[in-house]
């Protein structure tokens, strides 16, 4: 079987200053193309078989610039629904709520956007691994599949990949324009490479 090559979009302005951004679709910055752009030959060691990406722009153009003009756009990749953190930074929210943490407290709602539990982001990224799972069955030996999508998702698809709860992907910290890689060792997942940056 193959690898799972995850790649993280490239830098947008609320990335680079703190701010959740999940369903407010920010372009990449000059920093976050150059970024995507020095991907492309990260990724040209693969065999790349299958390429998905969430249909938000800092996604799809960063597959477009690290050259997966191919990929095929996964509504389930979209980054966590942050409800009413959409455009906080972690620093705000902790000015009213000190304690709080997204990977066990989840997020406050806001009309029109409630917000996702770690567990419903769980359910998305096991649908996200179940059409991967198929694809390799497809495929056999020959050929890696890449996803491109959003820190926080990507780090809970890391986790149910490797059998971890949701809560969990909070230990693999991601950043912008960056791939990593599951493959595996004696027939489970396993962590082969992370955070790798051009």
């Amino acid at each position: 079987m193959g690898e799972l090559i995850l790649v993280r979009h490239g830098e947008t302005e609320w990335s680079a200053s703190g701010q959740h951004t999940s369903y407010t679709d920010l372009p990449l910055t000059a920093r976050g193309e150059e970024q995507a752009r020095g991907l492309a030959p990260l990724l040209a060691e693969f065999k790349i078989s299958l390429a998905l990406t969430s249909p938000l722009t800092r996604a799809v153009h960063t597959a477009e610039l690290a050259g997966l003009a191919h990929a095929t756009v996964e509504p389930d990749l979209h980054e966590w629904d942050y409800g009413g953190y959409e455009g906080v930074s972690t620093i705000e929210i902790h000015r009213t709520r000190p304690e709080w943490n997204l990977w066990t407290d989840g997020v406050a709602g806001a009309p029109g956007h409630p917000g996702e539990s770690p567990q419903e982001v769980g359910e998305r990224a096991d649908r996200v691994l179940a059409r991967v799972d198929a694809a390799f069955r497809d495929l056999g030996d020959d050929g890696d599949i890449v996803l491109v999508a959003h820190a926080h998702f990507l780090r809970v698809l890391t986790a149910r990949r490797l059998g971890l709860p949701p809560a969990d992907g909070a230990l693999f910290q991601l950043a912008t324009g960056t791939v990593s890689r599951i493959g595996s060792e004696h027939g489970r997942p396993v962590l082969v490479s992370w955070n790798r940056m051009p």
